[in-house]
């Protein structure tokens, strides 16, 4: 479904300050897999979102969703492909618009727009019945602008919003890492939830260990802009928090052992 070949990406290339923040990712996703990342600060886990959603067309490498080659699509032309749930809860939305303007918008992406009533009475009924069980009340406040919202209900709103088109691939960017512990806890819940239901292809950005265990089907660790852990759902099942945390703490040995052999020999 999602497939990433070679993929690299060096930002300021040739100049002093040149990172090479994405080095030779391989992954290959099945439909309906929902996928765990972890990795340190500068792994490469954001760059690889921004990659795969469009913010920049990467250095070298083909990203391919359902076999179809996007790697020069716009960011607005893999919109109607990709959903995107960020770390902020304050991005995503339109903070001067309702509940219910937010997600018309969200729920007619995918659709060719014109001049048209912009939230029909049948429709509001139907945000109704999509707000309703998420247990937060805000299908009372449809009204509502969305910057009334608390931190919590806005990015259950947002990860509706992102879901409400179907997307091929659904992109969670740390979306717990802002909210308090019982309120992130919620919106894992419903994060399950909507995915189960709607059956999406996921990728979920974390660096709660925990969630990288408790949630999804695979986990991948990324380290120095590459992939260097794909630990499936069979070995999850008995591995700890600190068997991962060792894993981890291995590789990045590891790394720095390959690195000061490639200094020394130079």
């Amino acid at each position: 479904m999602l497939q990433l070949e070679n993929l690299h990406q060096t930002f300021n290339a040739g100049q002093i300050n040149e990172v090479k923040a994405l080095r030779g990712i391989d992954l290959h996703l099945r439909e309906e897999e929902f996928v765990t990342i972890i990795g340190s600060n500068g792994a490469g886990k954001s760059t690889l979102f921004n990659a795969i959603a469009g913010e920049f067309v990467p250095t070298n490498g083909r990203i391919l969703i359902d076999g179809s080659d996007i790697t020069g699509w716009p960011e607005y032309r893999r919109a109607a492909l990709i959903g995107r749930v960020f770390q902020n809860p304050y991005h995503g939305t339109a903070a001067q618009m309702t509940i219910a303007e937010n997600m018309s918008l969200a729920m007619l992406r995918r659709q060719q727009l014109g001049l048209r009533l912009g939230v029909s009475r049948p429709r509001r009924q139907k945000l109704a019945d999509l707000l309703e069980p998420i247990g937060l009340g805000l299908e009372e406040r449809l009204n509502d602008k969305v910057d009334l919202l608390s931190g919590g209900q806005r990015q259950a709103m947002t990860l509706l919003m992102a879901s409400l088109s179907s997307p091929k691939l659904l992109l969670l960017d740390e979306h717990t890492a802002a909210l308090d512990p019982a309120t992130a806890v919620r919106i894992l819940e419903i994060t399950q939830s909507v995915i189960e239901e709607q059956k999406l292809t996921t990728l979920m950005i974390t660096h709660n260990m925990q969630q990288a265990l408790n949630f999804g089907t695979r986990t991948l660790m990324l380290h120095q802009g590459k992939v260097v852990l794909d630990i499936a759902q069979e070995e999850r099942r008995g591995l700890t928090v600190q068997g991962l945390v060792d894993k981890f703490s291995q590789v990045k040995q590891e790394a720095l052992m390959d690195d000061e052999l490639l200094l020394s020999n130079e």
